[in-house]
């Protein structure tokens, strides 16, 4: 097929580091238990060693670390000292230990992850809370990607950057560091935890990687869509994610004013037993609104008084055309413009290619379908088929600004990439 007229491919790649590292917990296999109930576990051992050393023994070992890893993470004592913190049990038999020795255990239960080693994709874009600094007739955004390392673990990271007047898109250099947040509160309820989260206010907004916290997502926080959700002049970024277990999907939600602190809390009802939800950017009649995917293949309508609950809804979208036969699904917030609500919408096609598309949406009814695009907006090109999986094309989101949509949108699930969509050119082809 042609390409697409009216949208501009950016020379702009945004591709994973694999030197870009985070410290994570390290818990030893364990091993099967003897008959005699005194026997202590892998952990009790590791400490009866490091703590047999002598103290010149000690500090040379520390020294020897921090002399390795140091220079890869901040503030690596204070990492120590928490994950020794968290070894009490370990270090309950012995009567004395010094501040080097509980740092040096610390050390032993601590390993490094590459989080993006293996792809950095499936991108939304919000604008950035904090405009200062943006061009003349342009602005900042922040962009949020799905990254993943070892394991197929998934987590949650961010860059920031700017569009101009002209459309042109730059990112922001990202930083050499990288750090998961502190905990500040866990509240357990009984559809799981929701937990608080606060990075160091120096941390660049690129050092900043969500990592799963909680057992619902303990294997992958998937396809984060972002949206700028304005309740009556106060505004709140939120993302609905996919939390997976390694044996389970559900779909929860990340909340934000300042990208610094974060919230995440399950979200419940029969919509929420899937994945793919993306939040209207304000409540419609009312009522907060969600487009969704509960049956793998069409999407959904739901409104709800609670932003934590849905149920139910109406099927609005199903496939119609060849590239979408396999299913539909969103891509990202509804955007709103002065013709409607601009829906964009991912399609599977033959040999499971997936590609990009478009559906306005009534802007009082978004039930009522305006107009889609018979023909995909994006679609997999022969110089970016390969990956970590091919034929694919995807975003979480994109922002609309002046008369254009950025969007950023990912390559094979391998690397992110943007374009630009002139959105009257968009309009007279959906509606013509």
């Amino acid at each position: 097929m042609p390409p697409v007229p009216f949208l501009n491919r950016q020379s702009l790649h945004v591709r994973p580091d694999p030197a870009r590292v985070v410290t994570r917990p390290f818990k030893p296999a364990t091993e099967p238990r003897d008959l005699n109930p005194a026997d202590k576990t892998r952990a009790n051992h590791i400490v009866d060693r490091v703590l047999a050393l002598d103290p010149a023994a000690v500090i040379s070992e520390l020294a020897d670390v921090l002399e390795n890893f140091q220079g890869r993470h901040r503030n690596l004592l204070e990492r120590f000292d928490a994950r020794a913190k968290d070894m009490e049990d370990a270090f309950a038999p012995h009567a004395a230990f010094t501040r080097e020795q509980r740092r040096l255990v610390g050390a032993y239960f601590l390993l490094e992850y590459s989080f993006e080693a293996a792809a950095l994709f499936n991108p939304s874009i919000v604008a950035h809370p904090d405009q200062s600094g943006a061009p003349a007739g342009g602005r900042r955004f922040v962009l949020s990607l799905r990254a993943v390392g070892e394991g197929h673990i998934s987590s949650l990271t961010f860059r920031s950057g700017t569009v101009a007047a002209d459309g042109a898109v730059s990112v922001d250099p990202t930083a050499r560091l990288a750090s998961i947040p502190s905990v500040l509160q866990r509240t357990a309820g009984a559809d799981g935890d929701t937990v608080e989260l606060i990075f160091e206010p120096e941390q660049d907004i690129s050092e900043r990687v969500i990592f799963p916290v909680t057992e619902s997502q303990s294997n992958g926080i998937e396809d984060a869509r972002f949206v700028e959700f304005d309740a009556d002049g106060l505004r709140t970024f939120y993302a609905t994610y996919t939390a997976f277990s390694g044996r389970a999907i559900r779909s929860e939600l990340i909340e934000t004013r300042d990208f610094l602190s974060f919230r995440m809390s399950p979200m419940t009802g029969t919509a929420t037993r899937n994945k793919g939800m993306a939040l209207f950017p304000r409540r419609i009649a009312g009522k907060y609104a969600m487009i969704a995917r509960q049956d793998n293949e069409n999407l959904y309508l739901l409104y709800s008084d609670d932003l934590y609950c849905w149920n139910g809804g109406t099927p609005i979208l199903k496939p119609q055309f060849p590239w979408e036969f396999v299913q539909i699904g969103n891509c990202g917030a509804p955007i709103e413009l002065d013709e409607g609500w601009l829906l964009l919408t991912h399609g599977v096609g033959p040999v499971r290619k997936y590609s990009i598309g478009a559906a306005l949406l009534d802007k009082t009814d978004p039930s009522k379908v305006l107009a889609r695009t018979r023909e995909p907006l994006v679609r997999p090109e022969p110089w970016g088929r390969e990956g970590y999986v091919p034929n694919v094309v995807y975003t979480c989101g994109g922002m609309r600004h002046n008369g254009r949509v950025v969007l950023p949108y990912a390559v094979s699930d391998t690397f992110s990439n943007f374009a630009t969509i002139e959105i009257a050119e968009l309009m007279r082809i959906m509606q013509g």
